[in-house]
């Protein structure tokens, strides 16, 4: 028999103002399948966090010892946690940095209780939830206007309807919002995924982005 502990989703969460860190807890904490296993202010803090086996990081960018993001690559290092960047900063600057340092995902504070909740749950199910401000910086290196493809690999490249549905996701869009959007049946994004997955070598939607952020960047 399943505990119903393990089914609960572990989130910490790393931001500096205690107002909007309670304002996020409340959030978080509405919601039965979650529970908030530690809080800090500072990157220092949250690397005392790393050891507490979370699931998901809740991570503001704008820390006193440093940025948000930089934390990412420590817990891609140590840990199985999703990270998700929830922060005021929507700059084309700032929200590749974050996507590239390794984040599974980038929302904007100003997002509605259920955006953030929804990001959260998107981000634990492998999706990479986008603030549509932010996604504009996103499309802007996956959209091929002059190229019918994005070149990854000298010996592979995306088509064009694989290169279509990354952009999908990096709208935040899910598989059945994709198919939706693009005209397709769910079944026929599943192959396309696997297909994305194969030529970038990659696992998760998120890192098909950032890998597709790489090639763009090379």
């Amino acid at each position: 028999m399943t505990d119903p502990q393990s089914l609960v989703k572990r989130i910490a969460i790393v931001e500096d103002d205690p107002m909007v860190r309670q304002y996020f807890q409340g959030i978080i904490a509405s919601e039965p399948g979650y529970r908030i296993i530690g809080m800090a202010g500072d990157l220092a803090g949250a690397d005392a966090l790393l050891d507490q086996s979370p699931d998901l990081f809740l991570l503001d960018i704008g820390l006193p010892d440093g940025l948000g993001y930089d934390l990412v690559p420590g817990i891609k290092a140590r840990t199985r946690a999703k990270a998700l960047i929830i922060s005021t900063f929507g700059d084309r600057d700032t929200v590749v940095k974050a996507i590239m340092a390794g984040a599974d995902g980038y929302l904007l504070k100003d997002s509605s209780p259920q955006v953030i909740l929804d990001g959260i749950a998107a981000t634990l199910d492998g999706g990479a939830p986008v603030s549509p401000a932010a996604a504009i910086y996103l499309l802007g290196f996956l959209r091929t206007e002059a190229e019918p493809a994005v070149q990854v690999h000298p010996e592979s490249r995306l088509s064009l309807r694989e290169t279509e549905l990354l952009q999908a996701f990096a709208r935040g869009e899910s598989y059945k919002q994709a198919a939706r959007s693009l005209g397709i049946s769910p079944h026929t994004v599943g192959t396309h995924v696997k297909s994305i997955y194969r030529k970038l070598e990659v696992n998760s939607r998120s890192e098909a982005i950032r890998e597709a952020f790489r090639s763009r960047q090379g």
